[in-house]
């Protein structure tokens, strides 16, 4: 489980330079300059391991996976940023680091779909490539020399992308905008329990719904349980925990909320183990939930992308509800949960890994998908022809110890910008984390609403 919107605020302009993105078209291959070589299949990063040429988890510029791209006569050459002269190779049928001078450090270079690119041995029909993945495995970390196919698709990521200044309030797309997300933000101890006795002493909040609202949270993860009384929020089981909240509760706070503040939008992120049924009963007692229910579903976002996000306030379509619970189990059981309007949410967004590490120590703030194991793969870089998928970024630990919470969520904008932008190829939608409250987290929310990311 998850251990563990927006302030759309005015803030001061950006440290880095924002800039136009280009006018003219597209080139064939992008121009010289430093880039993360991305594979299009796992969303993973080609990174140098002493020789070895393996796809590893994004981590900025900590871990050997910044290349500089340089023209070649008529191909081109992949120079690791931290080791001159060491570049991008084959070795037989893998892919090595190589003196730059050496022709099997050699590439053409082909777009290959939408942004995505082979690198071809000159001459011959060798790409470099993702390992075929092993029957019940991950991908190989080693990255091959085969043959062409998805497989051999990569992005070339800039390490400072091109940016834009911020639209009009009323003309942001909703996949344009960050919201200011509390995770588990029924776990606040103020509205109620929420855990057995000793859980109880590290919650993820300090301060209830209705406080969380007027602070400007407009993400809230919740984890509901079924109980004899309906879907409860709880975490981890609903055993021993005193004062339990149902999630109607919660919800009504919140539509409560919209109603008094017509201008503003609200998504729920649900960690969900209850039947469907009980989750459409626990909707159905929330008074004026259908008024304000935004169904992406049945509005063509997956054909036309995201409305804007003024458009959808007009409509008053400002609550949007995602369920992690799995559609195929729901199908099983005769009755799936957009039929009555949360969506399944890896239909709709892309997610890192939720966990940086214990509440205490070291940490771990590499970025890939929450959704990359040996039974799926859902990279943080999917996108869909008219398409992108929000992107909720978690930054968070396994307890939230709130000294250590409070030096995270000072980190909030290095860390989106450095190590999950370039990870997923687009600004986080979704900015969750453990004690809003401290460390200042809003001033990031604010910081990643002053541009877009192309």
């Amino acid at each position: 489980m998850r251990t563990p919107h927006a302030l759309l605020a005015t803030t001061a302009a950006l440290a880095a330079t924002v800039v136009a993105p280009p006018a003219h078209a597209t080139p064939a291959v992008p121009t010289p300059g430093a880039y993360y070589l991305q594979s299009a299949t796992t969303g993973l990063d080609a990174a140098d391991n002493a020789g070895a040429v393996e796809q590893h988890r994004p981590k900025g510029d900590e871990d050997h996976q910044q290349w500089r791209l340089t023209a070649n006569g008529s191909s081109y050459v992949l120079e690791s940023t931290d080791t001159a002269g060491s570049c991008l190779g084959r070795s037989g049928d893998q892919a090595r680091t190589l003196a730059c001078t050496s022709t099997e450090a050699a590439w053409e270079i082909t777009p290959s779909g939408t942004d995505q690119y082979t690198l071809k041995a000159p001459g011959a029909e060798r790409y470099l490539t993702v390992a075929a993945r092993p029957s019940g495995g991950n991908y190989p970390a080693q990255l091959a020399i085969g043959a062409s196919g998805g497989l051999a698709a990569w992005y070339l990521t800039p390490v400072t992308p091109t940016t834009a200044s911020m639209p009009p309030q009323d003309q942001r797309t909703l996949d344009q905008v960050t919201f200011l997300t509390a995770h588990n933000a029924y776990a606040n101890g103020v509205d109620g329990g929420f855990a057995p006795p000793f859980v109880n002493f590290f919650p993820n909040q300090a301060r209830g719904i209705d406080r969380q609202l007027t602070d400007g949270v407009r993400g809230f993860m919740l984890d509901i349980h079924q109980t004899p009384d309906g879907a409860i929020l709880c975490h981890d089981s609903c055993t021993l925990v005193s004062r339990p909240v149902a999630l109607w509760v919660d919800l009504q706070r919140m539509v409560d909320f919209l109603k008094a503040h017509p201008d503003q939008f609200v998504t729920v992120f649900l960690e969900d183990y209850v039947d469907p049924g009980v989750l459409k009963s626990e909707l159905a007692r929330v008074n004026g939930l259908s008024d304000v229910l935004y169904r992406p579903d049945r509005t063509g976002v997956r054909q036309n992308g995201w409305p804007k996000l003024s458009d959808l306030i007009a409509a008053n379509q400002r609550l949007l509800v995602f369920t992690d619970h799995s559609r195929s189990a729901d199908e099983s059981a005769g009755l799936t949960r957009d039929s009555f309007g949360v969506m399944y949410q890896r239909e709709w967004t892309v997610e890192n890994y939720w966990s940086m590490g214990s509440g205490v120590g070291s940490s771990d703030w590499s970025c890939y998908s929450r959704w990359y194991a040996a039974d799926t793969n859902v990279p943080l870089t999917r996108t869909e022809s008219g398409f992108r998928p929000l992107f909720v970024m978690n930054h968070f630990r396994d307890a939230a110890v709130a000294a250590t919470a409070t030096t995270d969520n000072t980190k909030l904008t290095d860390r989106a910008r450095r190590f999950c932008q370039p990870a997923a190829r687009k600004k986080p939608n979704f900015l969750a984390v453990d004690r809003y409250d401290l460390g200042d987290p809003a001033a990031a929310v604010n910081t990643l609403n002053t541009y877009t990311y192309p």
